[in-house]
């Protein structure tokens, strides 16, 4: 009954009720890469993502950046060499052969007719640009 008594008389006490999650967790790789994976999807937003895992933002902008930092390294790991930016010109004589094998471009044909140009590039149809000229030639001769 003293101990009672006595704590009774010793004054108030401060009680702490901690309702959220443990301080100094440990995140698994995956999981931090999952965090990560969500934060970066379109109109996701970091302050959402981490308070639905109960994470600090600023740990997950940290985790991001870690992320970020690691993907550049193993772009430049010499396992993965940058591409090259020139490429050297080598020429030979097979490829001199292959570049006249090449079809010529078809011929454009440009006439200038009463302040008209047509240029005519399929000479196949040979009624349809005759009947494209006259028609340009009596539009200037109405004129």
């Amino acid at each position: 009954m003293d101990d009672v008594n006595y704590d009774a008389k010793g004054g108030f006490r401060r009680i702490e009720l901690l309702t959220g999650p443990g301080r100094r967790r440990r995140w698994s790789a995956e999981e931090k890469a999952q965090i990560v994976a969500e934060t970066l999807r379109p109109e996701a937003r970091v302050s959402d993502v981490a308070r639905r895992w109960q994470v600090c933002p600023q740990q997950v902008f940290g985790w991001r950046r870690e992320a970020r930092l690691a993907a550049e390294a193993e772009a430049a790991s010499p396992a993965n060499p940058p591409a090259a930016h020139f490429v050297p010109i080598v020429t030979d004589a097979s490829s001199r052969v292959r570049r006249q094998a090449a079809p010529p471009a078809a011929p454009i044909i440009e006439v200038n007719l009463a302040g008209a140009v047509v240029r005519v590039g399929d000479l196949s149809d040979g009624a349809q640009l005759t009947a494209v000229l006259r028609a340009i030639r009596a539009s200037a001769s109405d004129a």
